[in-house]
């Protein structure tokens, strides 16, 4: 295995260091170790969600190039728009 020097924010390493003296984790590699796999875990399922509403999508845009589809309820546009803006709001703090 090799080694990998990381800068942890205090918060971040107190959180390490806890789980480590919880007897949950032996070290705080295997801490690390574990937070890596969780995260490409959520990065997996994150892609897969993203896959599908790529799907859904393009089923309904076939849909209305064949001409379906019905007239728009405005409330349900804005209330979409708002949870997007939240999501993105929620991404952009997470990502900082």
């Amino acid at each position: 295995m090799s080694t990998m020097n990381v800068s942890l924010t205090p918060h971040l390493e107190k959180l390490v260091l806890d789980r480590v003296k919880s007897g949950r984790y032996t070290s705080a590699s295997e801490v690390i170790r574990e937070a890596l796999r969780l995260l490409e875990q959520r990065d997996r399922h994150e892609d897969q969600d993203l896959s599908h509403l790529k799907s859904v999508v393009d089923a309904g845009l076939k849909q209305l190039d064949a001409g379906g589809g019905s007239p728009v309820d405005e409330a349900a546009v804005e209330r979409i728009k708002r949870r997007g803006r939240a999501k993105l709001a929620e991404f952009k703090s997470a990502t900082d």
